[in-house]
């Protein structure tokens, strides 16, 4: 055997061993690691048995590991499955038939026999398994099959055009690649989608053989045309001819295999129209409209890194597509490449790119109703808190008052004859209890509406409320209040929430500020209600404390839809808040 040969399959071999050893090593396809074993090292021994002139011995090797080992690997891989009848005839008939071509290396009508034989039972149990298998050993055995085929059909192209020892080496080097296909397919079959590589294969492999035959058809024509033999000019003309053919052929057959297996694609604007009209408001409706528009297999909908919606089964090969959702926020549309697809072209890029305009426009919108929805439950979480406040400080409190009431006006009803003194004190207890429970009364109100604010309005309310407001050294805190004159009706929530703002703001300047001065500013901003509030302090920019009286406000503003800010500046204390005008909220204190 030439020395050329010899070498391509000392490669072929020396694949398949160290293939077969990775897969034994990662613990997978046992059995076919084995057999594989003993096919990548009886080719290496031939190799060197013919080097050496031994050829008998290198007939024998080559037999064992091409009619017995190899196949006995395929059909065992990518685990050995014996029970069923299928595969157990498939078992006994290529060790039957690899062990008689063995056992007669040096008859070529058996190996011939042998040959065909194998050849369909392997060709036979790999087409059932691919349809009978579990959705791993598909993957792998479409690793197996897709990498065979091609070498089979690159070995008889390379045949076809040039039957000579460059043939037998080519051949030999695409067959080295089965034993690395077997391990990725055993191992990571996802590691590519491996469907892409059978497309292509299927596409290439037609169109070779469509030039070949085109060419051929031409040369022949060309020499009866001029009952001569062509020059090699005319045949580079004719071969420049049939390519030309080429890139029509590749894109023809990409749409025949596209409406196979996926069916007719929309255009942009039909899969953008189609999306529009499915998604209705609902990332999963979206999604779902996306897939059935692009015939994708997969889609999934991120939104700052969270998975908000997804359709369809993950795959390897995904393209990520940025969505604009809006200032403070970052989205991606991850949609799954169609198997058989290593990228997605130019229509899809351009369907895909409209589709995502229309997912990102849904993923705001349900965003914007959950945000509402959240709001409602906030304010109907806050009505059922006060109610039960109010439940409970009526109950716990002026109900047990007015009860003892009750109870003291029967004792001084029994005794105003009898005990006249006891009743007199009695009364006075009663005029006392009563008056407590006036004032827990006025205080459950002042809690839920300051009365002020209905008698004298915002503005007079926060003036009578800072004239009764002193330092922490007793002086009283001389407060400056502008408003504007036309300040519009504010509903019953914002003026509350304002004028709770600025009283607490004013206490804290009077207990922390060390300062007597202090400024109130109201004023209206478009669709804002401004407050502020600064005292004279100076505290050189030290950071306040997190207290309740902080937290209070700026709940009172988010709870309207608002926006509070407070802090130390190098004048003094500063506290500014920003309420709707528009805002109802339940009014709470």
């Amino acid at each position: 055997m030439p020395t050329p040969a010899l070498l391509a399959l000392a490669v072929m071999g020396l694949s398949w061993l160290a293939s077969a050893v990775a897969m034994a090593l990662a613990g997978r396809a046992t059995v076919p690691s084995v057999a594989l074993t003993v096919a990548g090292a009886a080719t290496v021994g031939a190799t060197l048995a013919d080097a050496t002139g031994h050829a008998d011995t290198a007939e024998v090797l080559l037999v064992l590991a091409w009619a017995l080992a190899l196949p006995l690997a395929v059909t065992a891989y990518p685990r050995l499955v014996w029970r069923h009848p299928v595969d157990f005839v498939a078992l006994t008939t290529v060790v039957g038939a690899g062990g008689l071509a063995v056992a007669q290396p040096h008859r070529e009508e058996v190996i011939t026999a042998t040959g065909v034989v194998l050849g369909c039972v392997l060709l036979a149990h790999t087409w059932w398994k691919l349809e009978r298998g579990d959705a791993a050993s598909r993957r792998a055995l479409t690793w197996l099959a897709a990498v065979t085929a091609g070498a089979g059909l690159l070995g008889l192209f390379i045949d076809f055009l040039a039957p000579t020892l460059l043939g037998v080496v080519v051949a030999a080097l695409a067959f080295a690649l089965v034993g690395p296909a077997m391990l990725v397919g055993s191992a990571r079959p996802d590691v590519v989608d491996v469907r892409v590589v059978v497309v292509q294969l299927v596409v290439i492999a037609t169109v070779l053989l469509a030039y070949v035959a085109l060419f051929t058809g031409l040369a022949a024509l060309l020499q009866v045309l001029l009952g001569r033999r062509a020059t090699v000019a005319e045949l580079a003309v004719a071969g420049a001819v049939c390519a030309l053919a080429v890139p029509l052929l590749q894109t023809v057959l990409h749409g025949v295999v596209d409406e196979l297996l996926f069916g007719a694609r929309s255009d942009p604007l039909e899969a953008a129209t189609h999306v529009a009209g499915r998604s209705a408001g609902e990332p999963v409706l979206a999604l779902r409209a996306v897939r059935e528009a692009l015939a994708l297999p997969y889609a999934v909908l991120r939104v700052d890194g969270r998975t908000v919606a997804s359709s369809g089964t993950s795959v390897t090969s995904t393209r990520v597509v940025p969505l604009s959702l809006g200032a403070g926020s970052t989205g991606e549309l991850e949609v799954g490449l169609r198997p058989g697809d290593a990228a997605f072209s130019g229509a899809d890029e351009h369907a895909l790119a409209l589709v995502a305009s229309l997912v990102a426009l849904t993923a705001r919108s349900s965003a914007l109703a959950s945000a509402l929805q959240e709001a409602r439950e906030q304010s109907v979480t806050a009505i059922e808190e006060e109610r039960r406040r109010l439940r409970r400080d009526l109950h716990d409190g002026l109900g047990p008052r007015l009860s003892g009431i009750a109870f003291t006006a029967d004792a001084a009803r029994n005794s105003v004859r009898t005990d006249p003194s006891g009743t007199e004190d009695l009364l006075g207890r009663i005029r006392a209890e009563t008056t407590r429970a006036i004032e827990e009364v006025r205080g459950i109100v002042y809690a839920m509406r300051p009365p002020a604010l209905d008698e004298l309005g915002l503005v007079r309310a926060i003036r009578q409320q800072a004239l009764g407001l002193r330092t922490s050294e007793g002086a009283p805190l001389r407060v400056d209040l502008t408003a504007p004159d036309d300040l519009p009706v504010l509903t019953a929530a914002v003026e509350v929430a304002a004028y709770r703002i600025v009283v607490e703001a004013l206490t804290n300047a009077a207990r922390h500020s060390g300062s007597d001065r202090a400024t109130v500013r109201l004023g209206v901003d478009t669709r804002f209600l401004c407050v502020e509030v600064v005292d004279a302090g100076g505290d050189g920019g030290q950071r306040w404390p997190s207290g309740v009286g902080l937290v209070s406000m700026r709940e009172r503003a988010q709870e309207l839809g608002g926006a509070l800010e407070a802090g130390p500046t190098r004048a003094g204390g500063r506290v500014v808040g920003r309420l709707p005008l528009g805002a109802a909220g339940p009014g709470a204190p």
